[in-house]
């Protein structure tokens, strides 16, 4: 059996894309992103929800995928939840109610954990929703802020700026390890090893999770004592998963970049992904900052062909 027809027999991964503002269709935020006026022809639609298939075309590989237009949480399927591994959201930043609005999408989004997860909003507003609540919601869910039209462009003398707008959501995209990847010739080596340890991080935290049920266990502590260790464990698991999806996002990232030709570009772009990661885990408590700053460091390690059990024994907390 050929790839082709592997892929079209298996479940193709899907983008959710949803938006919070009634003047934004998602279809809207869709066609920008795959850089054309009009839609392609939806592969499926079920109810108020659409499929658009899109071919994730790059340097490194191809990946067919689905993007999905999702108008509220009640219309995500089973199927749905199944095949997700990316979210995108937009908002309304003129209103200063506008983050609110996202609220019935948290539980989704912690009970699937998508491996990409991006709020977007034209721009933000000092009369609505300001870019520092933003970047503070984002931060306590784990979210990367996007803004289609910011005011504030990067310096344009800046050896590596940084991308924004819609650009900056195809780069996110074009970074993930998707389920239905297809790498090219000559960059299978160091994207196969970095996709081998996203898959066990993701394994590995979904056989962590414990199984979301409101049934007491038997043997459970009394009410009060069990009510005051599980808000305990759910604020750790919640700091937690803000350093797992920033340390996913920088090893998908790394995936692309180390798995490149050795050229001048691919230097200039790994160097700028490492001080941007370098700005994002400075804004991490202390002890969080320590284990993101490991785990992307044995990532690296491995992706440059390093032996795991040269490293499999060190912490921040050993001495070397």
């Amino acid at each position: 059996m050929s790839a082709t027809e592997e892929n079209t027999n298996m479940i193709l991964p899907c983008v959710l894309v949803t938006s919070c503002d009634s003047e934004f269709k998602e279809e809207e935020l869709i066609k920008q992103i795959i850089g054309s006026e009009t839609l392609p022809q939806t592969s499926e639609r079920d109810g108020t929800v659409a499929w658009y298939p899109w071919t994730i075309n790059n340097k490194y590989y191809t990946a067919d995928v689905r993007l999905c237009a999702v108008p509220n949480t009640y219309a995500v399927s089973s199927e749905i939840a199944q095949s997700m591994q990316a979210f995108i959201a937009y908002f309304d930043s003129k209103v200063t109610d506008g983050l609110e609005k996202l609220k019935p999408w948290i539980p989704v989004v912690e009970d699937i954990t998508p491996e990409v997860l991006i709020l977007v909003c034209d721009r933000t507003d000092e009369n609505g929703v300001t870019k520092h609540e933003a970047q503070q919601w984002c931060l306590g869910h784990a979210f990367e802020l996007v803004e289609l039209n910011p005011l504030e462009l990067p310096d344009e003398d800046d050896d590596f700026p940084e991308s924004t707008g819609v650009k900056r959501i195809v780069q996110a995209l074009d970074a993930n390890v998707w389920s239905s990847v297809e790498m090219k010739e000559g960059h299978n080596q160091g994207f196969g090893l970095m996709s081998s340890l996203v898959a066990s991080r993701h394994n590995s935290r979904r056989c962590q999770d414990p199984p979301s049920s409101s049934l007491p266990e038997e043997g459970t502590l009394p009410n009060d004592t069990a009510e005051q260790r599980e808000n305990t464990t759910k604020a750790d698991r919640q700091e937690d998963s803000v350093v797992d999806a920033m340390t996913d996002l920088d090893i998908q990232e790394l995936a692309n970049l180390t798995a490149g030709d050795a050229d001048v570009d691919n230097f200039e772009r790994l160097f700028t992904k490492l001080k941007e990661m370098k700005d994002k885990a400075s804004s991490l408590p202390h002890e969080q900052r320590k284990v993101h700053a490991e785990k992307v460091a044995k990532a690296f390690w491995m992706a440059i062909g390093g032996d795991e059990d040269e490293i499999d024994g060190l912490s921040s907390g050993e001495e070397s």
